[in-house]
């Protein structure tokens, strides 16, 4: 699916404002919840970033132990 940076731009200003749902192209879609929404715009951040052929975003969590 073919998405735009005014509709990635719509959902991020829903999701900053605290409002689920969100309005563009004559279209109206109301998410569950603020998870809901964010996970839609990191789908389409990704599938933005493939087409454009820039990579994916690495994301990395540091673990430590007591030794």
């Amino acid at each position: 699916m073919s998405w735009t940076e005014a509709e990635l731009s719509s959902l991020k200003r829903a999701y900053a404002s605290g409002t689920l749902r969100v309005s563009y192209d004559g279209k109206s879609v109301e998410y569950g919840s603020a998870p809901d929404l964010l996970a839609r715009i990191r789908t389409i951040e990704a599938e933005i970033a493939a087409a454009s052929g820039r990579p994916k975003p690495r994301r990395s969590f540091a673990a430590f132990q007591k030794g």
